[in-house]
């Protein structure tokens, strides 16, 4: 049985600032509930999210996604007080300017952007399953398309030296799109169905923020890619758009992924750390 007959539900990850936040203001223009999953807190001075907070139309659960222990709390947070979920966007982390590491020991980009959208999706297949979409995005890039080579055992202790924007997370993308279209099929016959999708290059600086940004691409950002709505705007397509199970999305239309050859060795890893660590 689903809740067919309520406003559907996202639940996005990373959603008090640049795309996520940009998601979260569209989907509530729309008439949806969010909840949240945000390790930072939302603007105060955005009069629309404070009233949807207030009227409980969005719902926000905090965690630094990266340790596992605050994760798993919120995990319960939320399926103690959430019904169902129609669509899981798995957009938390960016691009950093230096090797980081999570709370777990693993490379920062790799935790965020592949292994904590695996288990999220894990973790919340029941809700997704009570809701009428039943769909997974995760938030991919077209940065790994300049990548020539790639390889599954360097992803969780990369190797030196350190590349800005086209090293670890450009890896660390291309590792989530190629799980997903791993385990598509298998979700499928579960009745989930997984994508991953580019939103485009978008103007997500902010005052004070260090970012994984190569120097030269700063003023490209700031005077020519467009406001984070546009690439929230393709992450919502995908999702409410008829796209084959599995799909990687440039421009919301279905492209080309590379190593997919590797997506046995990336699932593989993904589901060991889950189910050993998790």
């Amino acid at each position: 049985m689903t809740n067919s007959n309520f406003p559907h539900t996202a639940l996005i990850t990373g959603a008090s600032s640049g795309i996520g936040l940009a998601l979260t203001k569209q989907l509530l223009q729309l008439g949806w509930h969010v909840a949240a999953l945000n390790r930072s807190d939302f603007p105060e001075d955005d009069m629309q999210i404070k009233q949807a907070i207030r009227d409980r139309s969005l719902r926000v659960y905090r965690a630094d996604l990266a340790d596992f222990s605050q994760l798993r709390s919120a995990l319960q947070q939320i399926k103690s007080a959430e019904t169902a979920i129609d669509v899981l966007f798995n957009n938390a982390g960016g691009s950093f300017p230096e090797l980081l590491y999570s709370k777990q020991g693993r490379e920062l980009h790799v935790e965020l952007h592949t292994i904590v959208p695996y288990i999220l999706t894990h973790e919340l297949k029941e809700l997704l399953l009570q809701g009428s979409m039943r769909t997974v995005v995760g938030t991919s890039t077209n940065a790994f398309a300049t990548l020539n080579s790639f390889d599954p055992g360097s992803l969780l202790m990369p190797e030196a030296p350190f590349r800005k924007l086209f090293g670890p997370y450009a890896t660390s993308k291309l590792a989530l799109s190629l799980w997903v279209h791993e385990a598509a099929p298998e979700f499928t016959r579960q009745g989930i169905r997984l994508l991953s999708a580019d939103p485009g290059g978008n103007n997500t600086l902010r005052p004070g923020n260090k970012s994984g940004l190569p120097f030269y691409l700063r003023p490209v950002m700031k005077l020519i890619f467009p406001p984070p709505s546009t690439g929230a705007g393709l992450l919502l397509n995908a999702a409410t758009d008829p796209h084959p199970a599995g799909s990687y999305l440039v421009k919301n239309k279905p492209a080309a992924l590379k190593f997919t050859q590797y997506g046995k060795d990336v699932l593989a890893l993904a589901d060991r750390i889950y189910k050993g660590e998790f």
